[in-house]
């Protein structure tokens, strides 16, 4: 059965750098898009950044400038750059992929905690 399974999350500083990995495991199908979501505490949630298998990439407003999304299609893995953290940013990190032709497949959620 295919599933996500993500990695990085962690506690850092206001300032600091964080990297997650999401790599797709129990699947022969292609993937297209792939990207990550947040929640945070009493939020609903929000696109933080995605990417198409050709490459290009859509990001939430609130971290254009400071997340890099990128992916190793062969490997199946989507990654999330994310520098410049802010306390804003403290959140559950689920990553997701669509599976061809249709679908979407999520991870299980990382957690991200940037102290002040």
């Amino acid at each position: 059965q295919a599933q996500l399974v993500e990695s990085g999350g962690g506690l850092v500083q206001a300032g600091g750098s964080l990297r997650l990995s999401c790599v797709v495991s129990g699947s022969r199908r292609n993937i297209n898009d792939m990207g990550w979501y947040r929640r945070g505490i009493g939020d609903q949630g929000e696109l933080v950044a995605s990417i198409t298998s050709s490459g290009s990439t859509n990001y939430g407003d609130s971290v254009k400038g400071r997340f890099t999304v990128s992916r190793d299609n062969a490997e199946k893995t989507v990654y999330l750059q994310m520098n410049k953290l802010e306390s804003e940013d403290t959140a559950v990190y689920y990553c997701f992929a669509d599976p061809s032709p249709r679908g979407r497949l999520w991870g299980q959620g990382t957690r991200v905690t940037v102290s002040p």
